[in-house]
């Protein structure tokens, strides 16, 4: 029996501005903060990791905090936008108008592979997607109550992300003959004369299975920065299913970062000839494995190999206030 990956299990981005990151993704679009620790790479700066009510593997989109960063410069070889789910399509009405009370950048209600979807940005002007998903493939995250967000309108978890290539043959088949999505259909790009946009499902299918391939033979290669998607993950549901995509993995002759244990999660990288960082994720043992669900993201989580260094990691971050 082939193995066989659960979908998206998170994504993670850069941010300038790690306060305004984190009043974006709590207040405007009412995630949760569930975990705030560190890079475990460079452990001077915040990682803040956002998701539904209890940290859910599916729902949480995370941000290394980058000061320094400069702006990005779109083009290929890139993930290029984020979805975000949602129930209805009232639920997309409610979030056009909170946008405009917000000020936030947005376009307008679109089809997307016969989905209602609507594209915004945020301040560091990272691409996103609001889509409308009917809950018949990969289930809902739990929505965090927000004030001002009704529950039945929240967002609840991730809805597949895009990528765009110029030659996207050898992505797809790293997609279709080692990840073994399979291809679901494709749908008419929004940008004029371009390809149609070909979509690849894993696992119970619906957004939070997809990775849509975007093909532009007209665009630079992008010159990442802040709002720029570092890493996507895919959700690896056991151990055990772990062990064997390493085994995998070597098998193939991949070069691949080796097993890395996140605490939250274990991972393994891989970065295909197009250059996209893929990251297989494990569902456990959780975000709720240092701290009660009812206390995620208060304070300061290092994972136990990282807890020696508290003191020393302390003070080399800046203050950071952040409400809950």
């Amino acid at each position: 029996m082939s193995l066989t990956l659960g979908g998206i299990h998170h994504v993670s981005s850069i941010t300038s501005h790690i306060e305004r990151n984190h009043h974006f993704f709590t207040t405007i679009l009412g995630m949760r903060l569930v975990k705030k620790t560190v890079n475990q790479d460079s452990t001077s700066s915040y990682h803040l990791f956002y998701a539904d009510a209890v940290g859910s593997p599916g729902t949480d989109m995370t941000y290394f905090d980058i000061p320094i960063a400069g702006r990005t410069y779109e083009g290929v070889s890139s993930i290029n936008n984020t979805a975000f789910r949602v129930k209805s399509l009232d639920a997309l009405k409610f979030w056009l108008k909170r946008f405009e009370e917000f000020g936030i950048e947005h376009g307008e209600i679109e089809h997307r592979f016969g989905r209602s979807t609507v594209a915004f940005r945020d301040e560091d002007l990272a691409r996103f997607i609001l889509v409308v998903d009917d809950g018949s493939g990969i289930p809902y995250g739990e929505a965090w109550a927000v004030e001002g967000i009704p529950t039945e309108y929240a967002i609840v978890g991730l809805g597949g992300v895009t990528l765009t290539l110029r030659n996207p043959a050898a992505t797809i088949k790293v997609l279709t003959e080692t990840f073994n999505f399979e291809k679901v259909g494709t749908y008419p790009s929004l940008v004029e004369n371009q390809p149609d946009i070909i979509v690849y499902s894993t696992g119970l299918g619906g957004p939070a299975g997809e990775i849509h391939i975007e093909e532009r033979a007209d665009l630079p290669v992008e010159r990442p920065g802040r709002g720029s998607v570092h890493h996507v993950a895919l959700r690896v549901h056991t151990f055990e299913e772990y062990d064997q995509w390493m085994a995998k993995f070597d098998d193939l002759g991949y070069s691949t970062s080796g097993k890395v244990d996140r605490y939250y999660f274990r991972s393994i990288y891989y970065r295909d000839p197009n250059g996209i960082l893929f990251e297989l994720a494990t569902d456990g043992p959780g975000f709720a494995s240092d701290e009660a669900v009812e206390l995620l993201g208060e304070t300061l989580a290092l994972p136990p190999f990282l807890e020696p260094q508290r003191a020393e990691i302390e003070a080399k971050l800046k203050p950071l206030t952040i409400k809950k």
